[in-house]
């Protein structure tokens, strides 16, 4: 495990934060680079002086992949262990977990996944795109550019069932046809992933749209290859898909296969260029980040400026100074919406190359508002051109 670098006094010179992300289990390659980019983040931030004089100190809890875990631990942070503020989760299963002791003990919790939307709470700032930020422009995308036949396959939790019932309400509003949609738990065997494949070709669709997370997300992408279903005649599209998993599958595997993203390693822009370099001295020259490191290395960026504005850690303070934050990231601007706690940002399209980066092949022309409930969503036809 990596150890953080935090040199934190104890007692009140430090500000203590928690970090819970789980090191192991089926989500363990995502929220490994959460917890990456959150160790950056701290490291950057104790090593300028802390915020006001004073470090950040980490309190570390690996909940292995277990909800209940999640749950009792997030307890555990905010009653013993003198923590108010927690960066963690990945999956909505494990931050709906965990919401209650939020709730109860008015913590506050930073979730950088992108996620499915339609939530809201108090307690939570959501740092990841919801489906006004991504959903929608890969739809509007895979219709142009792909085709309108689309086949839906996720892994069976809350997170692609809902993103799938969005996607197909999007794809059939503007004349596309849904083929089939199907789940896979996640200790599916690879004899089952072989099965859906084999269903998928039966199904002829243009293109599959895929919720499907952590080694089973692998193996299908895999054995999709090996089946000779090579993205040139049938692509894949992804609001998962990252850097570090292309190079665990092999880029070879996934080469022309489309993710919808407000990051990708490859943008040029002078703050990604320094983050990179910043990542890559820490974790390895080798080391690859995507998305999921970057959201979690922005937010305890944001953070920091909100208690620097504070100066407390009290969570209602701590929210109002953050409406005032912002941040110039790897990714592009960002800032906090006071009307939903989620951020704004810029929407982009990748187009996954066989050296395991993406090609940026559209993005928005500004940051998008959030809106989690799709209340004011608009399918704009300007990028179906």
């Amino acid at each position: 495990m990596t150890a953080i670098h935090s040199a934190a006094a104890p007692g009140n010179e430090a500000w203590r934060v928690g970090i819970l992300y789980s090191r192991s289990g089926v989500t363990a390659v995502t929220e490994s680079e959460h917890f990456f980019g959150t160790v950056l983040a701290i490291e950057e931030i104790n090593a300028r002086g802390g915020v006001r004089g004073r470090l950040l100190d980490p309190v570390v809890f690996d909940p292995q992949g277990d909800l209940g875990a999640y749950r009792r631990l997030a307890g555990q942070m905010l009653s013993r262990e003198g923590v108010n503020v927690i960066f963690g989760c990945s999956t909505s299963s494990s931050r709906k977990a965990v919401l209650p002791e939020l709730e109860r003990k008015n913590g506050l919790l930073w979730y950088c996944s992108l996620y499915e939307g339609f939530e809201y709470s108090p307690n939570i700032i959501y740092t990841g795109a919801v489906p006004n930020q991504n959903s929608l422009q890969l739809a509007a995308y895979l219709l142009r550019n792909c085709g309108k036949r689309m086949y839906l396959i996720g892994s069976d939790y809350i997170y692609p069932r809902e993103s799938n019932r969005i996607m197909r309400d999007f794809f059939e509003r503007h004349g596309g046809e849904i083929v089939d949609e199907i789940y896979l738990p996640f200790d599916v065997r690879h004899e089952q992933i072989e099965a859906a494949v084999d269903d998928i070709y039966r199904d002829r669709p243009e293109v599959v749209f895929s919720t499907v997370i952590g080694r089973p997300a692998r193996d299908f992408y895999r054995v999709l290859h090996d089946a000779g279903r090579a993205a040139t005649r049938l692509p894949v599209a992804s609001l998962t898909l990252g850097e570090t998993e292309l190079k665990m599958i092999g880029p070879q595997f996934c080469a022309g296969h489309i993710v919808s993203a407000t990051y990708f390693s490859s943008l040029q822009s002078a703050q990604n260029q320094r983050f990179l370099a910043a990542y890559r001295r820490r974790f390895g020259a080798d080391a690859t980040v995507s998305a999921w490191g970057q959201a979690a290395y922005n937010q305890v960026h944001l953070f920091a400026g909100a208690l620097e504005r504070a100066g407390s850690m009290d969570t209602q303070k701590l929210v109002e100074a953050v409406f005032h934050e912002r941040l110039d990231a790897p990714e592009g601007a960002l800032a906090v919406d006071p009307d939903n706690h989620h951020l704004w940002l810029q929407p982009k399209i990748g187009v996954a190359r066989d050296d395991g980066a993406f090609d940026v092949v559209w993005q928005a022309a500004e940051p998008v508002k959030p809106d989690p409930y799709l209340t004011t969503y608009e399918f704009s036809e300007f990028w179906l051109k």
